[in-house]
């Protein structure tokens, strides 16, 4: 099943950034023939936003976001999984905050009007609870899988190999 929704959410993620360059290439042409279109770039921002999301999802599910481990690196496994869990814990009550302050953000917007698109504003506010309970759900995952295993939450568990080659 999750194989299915990261196809999906893969597809979604670069079935979006296609039509932002769609978008931002037909609105350059529009300007270059004196016939500008007005709406395309608001569109095309509001794309961008959901492709944040997505792609933040899919860094979070592959473990592929940028990650400080100068310290934990050098922890013994069994410190660093609970580190990991620790920390996990914190992100999730963030991003419980993020989609609290999200949802009450988009309910606020539903009645303006976003730029030049006649959108509601809250399809752009919409993006962030819904991609923050989306995260969440991968890093709830990613906890069930560490606690089951005793790997770790963030890093693909090769980054405990200390001879792995390393910068600086």
């Amino acid at each position: 099943m999750s194989g299915i929704v990261a196809r999906a959410e893969l597809v979604a993620a670069k079935a979006l950034l296609a039509a932002i360059v769609v978008l931002v290439f037909a609105a350059a042409v529009g300007r270059t023939f004196g016939h500008p279109l007005v709406w395309s770039v608001d569109v095309a921002q509001l794309l961008f936003v959901w492709v944040c999301f997505l792609g933040a999802n899919r860094a979070l599910r592959l473990k592929i976001h940028i990650g400080v481990d100068l310290f934990v690196r050098h922890l013994p496994r069994g410190t660093r999984h609970w580190v990991e869990l620790g920390l996990a814990a914190l992100t999730l009550a963030f991003l419980a905050a993020l989609a609290v302050s999200g949802y009450r953000l988009t309910v606020l917007n539903w009645q303006r009007v976003y730029g030049d698109s006649g959108i509601s504003y809250a399809w752009v506010t919409a993006a962030v609870p819904i991609g923050a309970a989306m995260l969440s759900i991968t890093l709830v995952g990613h906890v069930v899988k560490a606690l089951r295993s005793g790997g770790l939450v963030f890093y693909p568990d090769r980054s405990l190999d200390r001879s792995d080659s390393q910068l600086g």
